[in-house]
């Protein structure tokens, strides 16, 4: 097929997005595609409403690539892609949002405020409360870009101020200390399928863009050693997610189960990241799909979607 791979983009993600679409580029030429490699850009958005290809594979990340925009250009240019739709991306994106489908759909999320451009930032603070650690992060970010562990007031106002500089609206978390889980979950409406679970080790003390995207950053547990209840019940949370948010082809869910065993979902990821690094790849592999053909289900749901 000739195979249009977006790439690169303009968000924080960018080098991550980078070495994402590097990887699958080679791999679609490997198994013999046409492949037409597009560095995104939001200025030169209207080749995509030119652009002459059987189905697009993105591996954009975050901003303008994973939020909806550049989904809604593939639609209305009636162009096939992967990953999910204009509102599921665009829902996903919005960690806020994506929460509240997420406690209306029964799974479990940490306590949150949401402060927003124009909101009385000492009000929202005692609204907060005193509840320290704490975790603030821009809404619509990824790759940990822009997050602060708040030690007490003073570190969580200058987080506020961190944040709202890659973003309108910031989220102060609760912070949970325990277990790092990821999970993802392949396949379309009515058929999604939970992948095995990955438990990540950060060598640092949370897994920040350095333990994700660095040689030897953090260690990944692929099955998790988790018991066969706790493994089950994340698994079942990540298809839910998957399907409150309206997701298609793939997702990546992530999880912290607390010290006293509770599993509480913290977001989830639309084109998670397919880097030589990167965690889905890892539980495909776990249970015998090679990066190659993990590509290749990729194109057929879409096609399929």
């Amino acid at each position: 097929m000739k195979v249009a791979v977006l790439y690169g983009g303009v968000s924080g993600e960018r080098e991550v997005s980078l070495t994402s679409g590097k990887g699958m580029i080679e791999a679609l030429k490997e198994r013999g595609h046409d492949v037409v490699a597009i560095d995104f850009h939001p200025e030169r958005a209207d080749e995509l409403l030119t652009l002459q290809a059987d189905v697009v594979v993105s591996a954009l990340h975050g901003k303008y690539g994973e939020d909806g925009r550049v989904q809604s250009l593939l639609e209305m240019a009636g162009l096939p892609y992967t990953g999910s739709g204009v509102l599921a991306s665009a829902l996903a994106m919005d960690k806020a949002r994506a929460k509240i489908i997420f406690a209306a759909a029964g799974i479990r999320i940490a306590r949150d405020v949401l402060i927003e451009t124009g909101d009385d930032i000492d009000a929202k603070i005692v609204e907060w409360g005193d509840e320290f650690p704490c975790v603030v992060k821009p809404a619509q970010e990824g790759s940990s870009n822009g997050l602060t562990i708040a030690m007490d007031e003073t570190m969580l106002r200058e987080g506020i101020d961190k944040a709202f500089a890659c973003d309108t609206a910031v989220l102060v978390e609760q912070y949970i200390k325990g277990r790092e889980l990821t999970v993802p979950v392949l396949g379309n409406h009515g058929a999604e399928a939970a992948l095995p679970v990955i438990e990540i080790i950060p060598k640092n003390e949370f897994y920040d863009y350095e333990s994700k995207y660095s040689e030897g950053g953090s260690i990944h547990v692929c099955p998790a050693e988790l018991p066969a209840a706790l493994t089950e019940e994340v698994q079942a949370a990540a298809v839910q997610a998957h399907r409150a948010l309206g997701c298609s082809g793939y997702s990546r869910s992530d999880f912290l189960v607390s010290e006293d065993g509770l599993a509480y979902v913290l977001e989830t990821n639309t084109l998670p990241g397919m880097t030589p690094l990167s965690l889905f790849p890892d539980s495909a592999r776990a249970v015998g799909i090679s990066y190659g053909e993990l590509l290749e289900r990729f194109i057929a749901l879409a096609l399929e979607k």
